[in-house]
C-alpha cells in the first residue's frame, strides 16, 4: 500500500498546503514536522514559481518571498531528503509545468521516487496533454494527482477513471483563497467519481474553517485539503509559526472526524 492510500484508511484525511521556503527551508521542515503532529495526513509541498497561475494573493506573496530567500527545486529535493528521516507522512509536490520540464522529467521524478515524494499536482497541466509526463512519472512510482473542477462536467468520469493516488476536487471556480461560502454542488461530482472508481477524493479551494470542514464531510468527500488558511498563519506568525499551525491542523483534524 503506498503512503498516499494510507492517508485515507483512517477516517477521513486532512491535507494541508505550504509554501515550501516560506519563509525559509529550515522553517519548512519545522512547519511541516508540527502539521504532521497536528493530524496532517498528508501534505502538500508548493515549489515556488513565479507564475503560480492558480494561486490567490496569500498564496502568490508566498511563492514571492520563498524566491526571495532562494528557493530553488533543488533546494526543496533537500528539504524532502531531510524531512524523510524523521516523517513518513505522505507528501505531494504543487508546482507547474514549466519547472518540472526545466529540471527535466526523467531526473525530477527519479529524485521523487529516491528521495520519497509519493505523488504530484500541476494546475496548469491540461487533462489531454497529461500523457507528456504520465509516462515518467509512472515508472518512477509516482502519482499524477487529477483535478476536477465544477465546470468538468462530462469529463469528471473520463478524468476519474484516470486518476491514481486521490483526486482533488475543486470546490469553486477561480484562483485558490479562503472563501465565506461554498455553492458548488460537490455532493453531485462525488456521486459521479462514485460512479465509475472507488479512488479517494478530496475537496480543497476556499476552506478554512472547522465548520467549513464538516460541511464538505457530509457532501461524502474522503478528505478536504486546506492552503491559503495555513500559509495566512506562516505569513502572520513567521517563524514562530509552528505551534499555530499544530493547533489548527488539530482542530481541523477534529473537525471532519
Amino acid at each position: 500500500m503506498s503512503r498516499i492510500e494510507n492517508a485515507f484508511i483512517n477516517g477521513k484525511a486532512f491535507i494541508g498546503f505550504l509554501t515550501a521556503g516560506d519563509p525559509s527551508i529550515q522553517k519548512t521542515e519545522e512547519f511541516i514536522l508540527e502539521m504532521a503532529r497536528g493530524g496532517a495526513d498528508l501534505i502538500e509541498i508548493g515549489i515556488p514559481f513565479s507564475d503560480p497561475v492558480a494561486e490567490g494573493s496569500v498564496i502568490q506573496e508566498a511563492n514571492l518571498r520563498a524566491l526571495s530567500s532562494s528557493t530553488t527545486p533543488h533546494r526543496v529535493f533537500e528539504l524532502v531528503a531531510s524531512l524523510r528521516q524523521k516523517t513518513d507522512v505522505p507528501l505531494v509536490f504543487l508546482t507547474y509545468v514549466n519547472p518540472v520540464y526545466n529540471y527535466g522529467y526523467e531526473k525530477f521524478f527519479s529524485r521523487c521516487q529516491a528521495l520519497g515524494v509519493d505523488g504530484i499536482i500541476m494546475p496548469d497541466l491540461p487533462f489531454d496533454e497529461k500523457d507528456e509526463v504520465r509516462d515518467t512519472a509512472e515508472r518512477f512510482g509516482v502519482d499524477i494527482i487529477s483535478m476536477i473542477a465544477p465546470t468538468s462536467k462530462e469529463r469528471i468520469q473520463k478524468i476519474a477513471l484516470d486518476a491514481s493516488g486521490f483526486i482533488y476536487i475543486v470546490s469553486s471556480m477561480g484562483v485558490t483563497g479562503i472563501r465565506n461560502e461554498i455553492v458548488t454542488d460537490i455532493g453531485a461530482i462525488i456521486k459521479s467519481v462514485r460512479a465509475v472508481s472507488g479512488i479517494p477524493a478530496a475537496v480543497g479551494f476556499g476552506i478554512a474553517t472547522p465548520a467549513q470542514a464538516k460541511e464538505i464531510i457530509k457532501t461524502g468527500a474522503d478528505g478536504v485539503i486546506v492552503g491559503s488558511a495555513i500559509v495566512k498563519i506562516i505569513e502572520q506568525y513567521g517563524d514562530y509559526a509552528g505551534r499555530y499551525l499544530y493547533d489548527y491542523v488539530k482542530s481541523m483534524k477534529d473537525a471532519i472526524n
